[in-house]
């Protein structure tokens, strides 16, 4: 049984401003009609003995997660909720330790969400060919042919060949310099580190146990007080907390005997920053890739990429130049590596830009915060059909809600009020309130809040369908 580990963990940030902590960017579509979680999924199927995936993601995250599956017809064998990111290795082992309870002992096919890959057909052989390394009990690292000196990688020397394909690991090195990294291209025997790995849940737990001990036992231990929510596990917050922060390559793979590096040619990318994106994508004659509402005049190797306004780049040469509804990057190809930093930046300065959209998605829809003053705040609302809102009210502020498509089905204290487009109500302070839609539509209201304190976290709830408090 081949169990696929997808870990959605990650929070993209070298893809600001379209990526953030609230929606990073593997629930975004940035090369097909498809999420960059949906592809990690869809390229698996064809694989023999293959499970239903098996997916660690933050708590924040976890209906994002459902609805990408749902939305490609897939299901999870379970949805495992980290309280905060500890790095791959520890969300691997809970991985292990959820694969193994029903007594199986699964390969794990442990995949980042957020990378691509342009042959999945070529990837699926390589995973076969791993398939007889990792029963024979090695840990397996798809070793990626390097295509260029890439100084933004990882990687990964390969030693003495292995009788059933793929070598042992000399050793793993950090992203080299540029004459480093002509060295080991030019030398055969280096591959981009890929961070995708083929393992037996035993195996690694073993290893784990042996070369990070407090790392699993505060892993076995956060497992082991799991409490289920929903369709969703969660962790135990306080074991989990005491669990180190590492990867798996330093928590393991650099000190096990038993490692193995197969090669991979397949296309593959880690889509780490606007730079890789743009050579991913097709190029017009110029090398210019425009997405969205977007022109290119007179252009060489840019990327345009607009979420909403209209982006024009004359002239421009090397240059990316990326639109949201609340902010704009502009930045030469060459540097974008570097956009992490403006994050950090915006981190310190507490700037929302750094963590969340205009636009806020919901178990239920989403809003997006149109206009914000003193005492008041417009938002446009969308709610899914058949979905509702908690049953709430707010200590700081009344609302009023206007029916723009669709029909919203009101609760106000103790009485219920359909209402239609063109249609509006009135939520004054204190009053218990719910919002729901009744229709096979979305329903589309404006929302204009009014009061001395307008933030999230004036919300009581009283009853709500996704389990928060």
């Amino acid at each position: 049984m081949l169990v696929p580990v997808i870990l959605s963990g990650g929070s993209g940030s070298r893809l600001w401003p379209l990526s953030r902590e609230s929606y990073p960017k593997q629930f975004h579509t940035l090369l097909s009609d498809y999420s960059l979680l949906q592809e990690t999924l869809l390229r698996l199927e064809g694989l023999p003995g293959l499970a239903s995936p098996l997916l660690i993601c933050n708590e924040q995250h976890r209906f994002l997660v459902a609805e990408h599956l749902r939305a490609v017809g897939q299901t999870a064998a379970a949805i495992v909720l980290e309280p905060e990111g500890r790095n791959t290795a520890p969300a691997v082992a809970i991985a292990a330790l959820q694969a193994q309870a029903q007594g199986d002992d699964p390969l794990l096919l442990v995949l980042p969400s957020d990378h691509s890959i342009a042959s999945p057909e070529a990837f699926r052989a390589t995973v076969q060919t791993a398939i007889a390394l990792a029963t024979a009990g090695h840990l397996v690292t798809f070793g990626i042919v390097p295509e260029a000196p890439e100084t933004g990688y990882g990687y990964i020397k390969a030693g003495s060949d292995l009788d059933l394909g793929g070598y042992s690991i000399d050793r793993f090195v950090e992203k080299p310099d540029l004459p480093t990294a002509e060295d080991y291209v030019a030398s055969g025997c280096y591959y981009w580190n890929s961070g995708m790995f083929l393992i037996r849940a035993s195996v690694y737990l073993s290893e784990l146990a042996r070369y990070a001990p407090e790392m699993f036992t505060a892993c076995e231990a956060a497992w082991q007080k799991r409490q289920t929510d929903l369709d969703f596990i969660r962790l135990d917050r306080d074991a989990f907390a005491q669990c180190p922060s590492d990867s798996i390559d330093y928590a393991v793979m650099e000190h096990t005997q038993q490692g193995a590096v197969l090669p991979l040619q397949a296309g593959w990318t880690d889509v780490g920053s606007w730079s890789s994106l743009w050579q991913a994508l097709e190029q017009d004659g110029a090398g210019n890739v425009t997405v969205g509402d977007s022109l290119a005049l007179d252009c060489r190797n840019v990327y345009l990429r607009s979420e909403g306004r209209l982006v024009v780049g004359v002239g421009l040469e090397d240059v990316v130049a990326v639109e949201t509804d609340d902010a704009l990057l502009i930045a030469h190809r060459d540097r974008t590596q570097t956009v992490k930093q403006v994050v950090e930046a915006l981190q310190r300065e507490a700037r929302r830009e750094s963590r969340a959209h205009r636009k806020i998605y919901r178990p239920w829809g989403r809003y997006d915060s149109l206009d914000l003053g003193d005492r008041f705040q417009v938002k446009r609302i969308t709610v899914n059909p058949g979905a509702s809102l908690s049953l709430q009210m707010h200590h700081h502020r009344a609302e009023h809600w206007i029916v723009v498509k669709g029909t919203a089905l009101v609760t106000r204290d103790n009485e219920e009020v359909l209402l239609t487009e063109n249609q509006s109500t009135y939520i004054p302070v204190g009053c218990k309130h719910r919002l729901s839609n009744p229709g096979r539509v979305p329903l589309e209201m404006i929302e204009v809040q009014s009061g001395s304190y307008l933030e999230e976290d004036d919300i009581v709830r009283f009853e709500d369908h996704y389990g928060r408090s």
